[in-house]
Parts: C-alpha cells; structure tokens; sequence
C-alpha cells in the first residue's frame, strides 16, 4: 500500500479522496493554486505545496509542477480526481517515468476507451448495443454524406470530446456543414483533437450509466447504474441510484457484457459507462469515462462500497475481496443534488464569499463539501460548491428526505441554485421517474413563464401599464 499520495485536484474531491486515505492509513499531499490558498482541502491533509497562480493551465492543469510538488513531499503516488488531468493519457506516462504510480487505468486503456470511436468499436466487440453512427469525418461534405447514410436528425460530436463541448445537433445538411465548422473549431481548441464523428440523435433519452471496478487479478465488478437524465447543456444537475426506468433483466445482461469487455481488455481501476435510453427503454452505449464520477456517492449509498478506498487498493496491485454484484441487490435508493455557486435562474457564476454555510444533516444525509464560511469562491474553476446525497428504503422516501435537507442548507453571501433543485424534484415528471435530458429545460421555462405572469400581474394590480 502506498504511504503517501499526492491529490492533483482541489474542492470537494480532494477531500473526498483524503478521507479514503486517512481510513487506509495514507498521509496525504494537496496542492493549491494561489486562489485555493486556505481551501478546506490543504487544511484536511498532511501537507499542502502551492503549484501556482489562479489559472489551471499554471496550476492544476500543470504537469510539471504537479510531479515537483509529488518529488518534494515523498509521495509515491497520485490521484487525479475528476476534471482537470484524470483522462490525460500523458500524465499518466509522466507519472509513471517519474517512479510514481497513477491511480487510475493505464494510459494504453485511457486512450483505447477515452477515444470515442475506438470505445464504440469495442463496446461492438462485446455485444453492447450502438446507434448508427460514422467513422472520423474528413470534411463538411464527407459529414453530409455520413449525415444522409445514417439519418437524420445526428449529433455531431468530438472523438475525444466530453461534458457536450464539441457537440452539435444536425437535422438539415445545413445544419451539419454549420456545425461541421463551429464543433471542429471548438474541438480542437478543448481537447488537442479536431476529429469529429456522427451518431443518430435520440430525441428526449434518458441518460444512464453503469458504475463498473477492476482490479489487477482478474476480477471485474459492475456496481449497478445511475440515472443522470436531470442535466443542462450536458452538464448533469441530479443523479439517482438505481434508475427507476430499468428492469433487473435489462441490468443484468447489460452489466454482463461490461464485466466480459473490461476483463478482456484488462482494465483496472474505476469506469463508467454512459448509456441513452430510448422512449421504448432501449439502451444504446456513448462513451466511458476511465475515472472516478462526481456522482460516485449514489452508488456507495445502495451498494455499501467505498469506491475510492478500492480504486486506491486495485491501483496499489491488491486483491480486491467483494462479493459477486451478480447476485447483489441495492440497499435502498439514493439522490444527490450538486450544489452550485450559481444564480438559479440565469444559470450565471456567482462567485463570492460565503457568509453563512450550514450544511443539512440528520438521517440519511451526507455532504460531500468544501466549502465553510468565510470561504470566497473563485470566479476560476467550476462553480461546484457541495453534493447533498439522501438515502432511503425507497425512492418516493428519498426523494422526500432530499426536499428536507435541501431545505435546510443554507448558504449566505452569494447565490446557488438551491431553489432550482427543490424545483427539479418537485416536479411531476421527475418525481414519477420519467425525467429525460430535456425535463430541465422545461422546468426552467415553465418557472421563468410563471415568473413574467406574476410580474406582469403585480404591474396590473400597481395600475402600472405595459411599455410600448
């Protein structure tokens, strides 16, 4: 086992990751940008080393600093996180000509997976079921043809693209030479990578994923699925486990062909696999993610594992000793909220400093924050402020104990989108589990709608008259 690990990250992650540590008896290292000076993390872990200014590309995102700070501090290995370097295939490599250990995949399988066409070929070889889709794209003209042999509408998307940069949705050859231009330019500019492929668009799917471990033995886990259909612009709000819209038939031949497609390709460590779910409940593979999921705690929540603990074990060679999840069952359901530093109806940043923070607790309720008061959320990185998670015997009681705790949480000083979740939950849609990736956008209409009338109405009982 490791005796001291340096987390290449920041927030709530970082502290996430050093508790599984301290349980392991590990030391830890944080690292810190000029702006994460005092952050919770570097006050949680054994040691703290600045690796520079507020910009990730100087700090966080900076290899060189971050293996410095690894050599100084006598860490012999390195947890990445999730954002920022923990899908870099060349970080991994780095780490490893360093002495160091990676926890997480080896760089081959982080290309082989992280590479979206490569992923399709082999969740094919496995029996994982596809959308049509195309090859890399030479051209605007060559996406057309593709557009028109699959079928419109498609999504245009990044082959190493991730969280909807890179995507655009054609339904006219108009459409995909325009979008053609704009995703090729924004591909390049976020990933290195200009390639682009097409996939036929599911109107309104569900959003699925499946929580899969390895180790270095030969064994293979899949932990069940999450639902993720609650998201803005690809960027997910709520998670759930377990889906409320999937059978045990369904889960378990799909979890089947994971466990046989990371066996065979030897992967080891965490990885997620994405899934769109049809409106006759047909699944359909995106991508995987080879890292630990901002929405791990669900999963722990009904399955009792400690994903970090054993990722950090399978990346120390350890034999993982859990049950056959063949022939497990979930304990319960549950629900996590992220918590933004966001305005809840504009969706803009907002940060600030926070005055007043009192986390919910009681039965059922865990934060994952790093946050506290007095803190001043950077206007640098994501805005993520905390993860409420509710666990109950039953969804219907999850749902209820997450209203509860979101009413309790109390965050002075800057603005968050605490009233949008109660909003998201409180809708008929999702409290019947028919949510989709487009309910969000609906919910946020419909309470923008409502907003104008009562504001219009206000004016009309004031005698005010309407401009113009």
């Amino acid at each position: 086992m490791f005796k001291k690990v340096l987390i290449a990250n920041r927030g709530e992650v970082a502290i996430r990751i050093i508790r599984a540590c301290r349980e392991l008896g590990i030391k830890t290292v944080a690292v810190h940008s000029e702006a994460d000076t005092g952050g919770l993390h570097t006050r949680f872990a054994d040691q703290a080393v600045c690796i520079g200014p507020a910009p990730s590309s100087a700090s966080y995102l900076n290899i060189p600093a971050l293996i410095s700070a690894a050599e100084i501090t006598a860490a012999d290995a390195i947890h990445p996180g999730y954002g920022f370097l923990s899908e870099s295939p060349r970080f991994v490599d780095v780490v490893q000509k360093c002495g160091l250990t990676f926890i997480g995949p080896s760089a081959a399988a982080m290309t082989s997976w992280g590479d979206k066409l490569i992923a399709r070929q082999t969740a094919a070889r496995f029996g994982l079921p596809l959308l049509p889709g195309s090859e890399a794209l030479e051209s605007a003209d060559h996406a057309v043809e593709q557009a028109k042999r699959i079928g419109y509408p498609v999504m245009i998307k990044a082959r190493g693209g991730g969280g909807g940069r890179g995507m655009r949705v054609a339904r006219t050859d108009e459409d995909t030479r325009r979008g053609f231009e704009s995703a090729t330019a924004e591909a390049a500019k976020a990933f290195s990578s200009a390639e682009l492929y097409l996939e036929r668009l599911v109107e309104a799917p569900k959003h699925i994923e499946f929580q899969a471990l390895a180790d270095s033995h030969g064994q293979v886990w899949t932990l069940g699925e999450r639902e993720c259909s609650l998201q803005r612009r690809h960027q997910k709000l709520v998670e759930e486990a377990p889906s409320p819209s999937l059978n045990e038939e369904t889960r378990a031949k799909v979890g089947e062909s994971i466990r046989r497609a990371l066996l065979e390709t030897g992967y080891v460590g965490l990885g997620t696999l994405e899934f769109l779910m049809d409106a006759t409940g047909a699944l359909y593979f995106m991508e995987m993610n080879t890292r630990l999921q901002v929405e791990h705690p669900v999963t722990e929540m009904v399955t009792g594992v400690d994903l970090v603990i054993e990722q950090i074990r399978a990346a120390a060679g350890e034999k993982l000793d859990l049950p056959d999840t063949r022939s497990w069952k979930f304990r319960g359901h549950a629900i996590e909220c992220r918590i933004m530093a966001e305005d809840p109806e504009t969706f803009a940043p907002w940060p600030g400093k926070i005055t007043e923070y009192h986390p919910p607790g009681g039965a059922g309720i865990r934060v994952d924050s790093g946050v506290f008061g007095g803190w001043v959320v950077p206007p640098t990185y994501d805005s993520l402020l905390l993860k409420v998670i509710a666990h109950a015997p039953t969804r219907r009681e999850a749902l209820a104990r997450m209203q509860r705790a979101l009413d309790e949480t109390i965050i002075g000083g800057i603005r968050t989108n605490v009233t949008l979740q109660k909003a998201l939950l409180a809708d008929e849609e999702v409290m019947s589990g028919r949510m989709t990736t487009q309910s969000v956008d609906r919910i946020v209409r419909e309470r923008r709608e409502r907003l104008e009338q009562s504001l219009a109405e206000d004016r009309t009982r004031a005698g005010v008259k309407p401009a113009g």
